[in-house]
């Protein structure tokens, strides 16, 4: 008796043993995929947060070596760049500003002017005292000056052999989709055949309702319109400063800015020539508008167009405003 119970005794524990050795595979196999599934998760975290920390390096960093990597570029320069004090056009630096870009254009960089000065130029050659304040008087000024303004670029461009174009742009080009694809296909035509293209505002045919309120917004729009890679603004000033540099001497220059804030707009003025419309703060308004786009911008000082040289090599000049959607980060 003794004997069989033990025996049955050992037969329910081997019972018990089959059934839990039957069953031990699975729990395990279970264990093992939900310590796999974690160790998979903890993983991708890691990467993930390594990737996010290396981003912010590379924007810390790197977003001016990145500068590099930008091939279609447009450059904007303004009627304060253009022009002496007197509103008379500064030869000598457009002839400088046609060499450099002739020159990115030579180093394989695709190259679009966005140019003021037209209204200015014809307030010049039609001898007005100031800049035209009617629509009319505007509208004949930059009849007039725009002539004048593209034959210079020409002279200058062809000294180079670097053959440019003229495309005027009204707002309702941009807003309307069968004109907006013909205004892209012209500019992709023009610079797959190596041509620089000079835009400006249509001022002759334009309203305040079909028009740019400056040229500063037109970059920005012709940038998008484009699909550029980078927005350069030259002006009369280096960049974004702390405070006005032509009233506080101890105002100091930004070097990188990444979102634009109400306290970066406050730091902004007004034009206050009276050949130009634009300001910083018309500046900041395109660049808001490139970011939109994942389109870096850069503001610099347009008093020596070789600076261009110096941004696309990665320098620290002018304001860099990165477009977190051009480093791979989220708009």
């Amino acid at each position: 008796m003794p004997a069989f119970g033990n025996h049955k005794s050992g037969s329910q524990m081997a019972l018990r043993t089959f059934l839990s050795v039957g069953r031990a595979p699975k729990t395990f196999i279970k264990l093992k995929n939900l310590k796999t599934s974690c160790w998979k998760r903890l993983r991708e975290s890691e990467k993930s947060s390594q990737a996010r920390r290396q981003h912010k390096r590379m924007c810390v960093m790197s977003c001016r070596e990145m500068l590099k990597l930008r091939k279609r570029i447009v450059v904007k320069v303004g009627t304060t760049t253009l022009t002496h004090s007197t509103g008379l056009l500064n030869l000598k630096r457009i002839e400088r500003l046609s060499w450099v870009l002739t020159d990115l254009f030579h180093q394989g960089k695709e190259i679009i002017l966005v140019s003021s000065g037209a209204i200015a130029v014809g307030t010049n050659r039609l001898k007005l005292d100031e800049r035209p304040r009617d629509t009319s008087g505007k509208q004949a000024a930059s009849a007039v000056g725009q002539a004048v303004l593209m034959q210079i670029y020409n002279n200058f461009f062809n000294q180079y052999n670097q053959q440019a174009a003229q495309i005027l742009l009204t707002r309702d080009v941009l807003e309307d989709g069968e004109r907006k694809g013909y205004a892209r296909n012209t500019f992709f035509k023009l610079l797959s055949m190596g041509v620089i293209p000079i835009v400006n505002a249509n001022d002759t045919v334009s309203t305040d309702e079909l028009g740019f309120s400056d040229n500063d917004t037109l970059s920005a729009y012709v940038a998008r319109l484009t699909d550029s890679d980078l927005l350069i603004m030259l002006s009369d000033i280096e960049g974004l400063y702390d405070s006005n540099p032509k009233s506080n001497p101890e105002a100091k220059l930004i070097s990188e800015v990444g979102e634009i804030t109400s306290d970066l707009e406050s730091m902004a003025g007004v034009s206050s020539t009276q050949f130009g419309t634009g300001g910083m703060i018309t500046k900041l308004t395109a660049v808001k508008i490139a970011h939109g786009f994942g389109i870096d911008a850069v503001i610099a000082s347009g008093d020596e167009p070789s600076l261009l040289f110096d941004i696309l090599d990665g320098a620290p000049v002018g304001t860099l405003f990165a477009a977190p959607t051009a480093h791979g980060g989220q708009a």
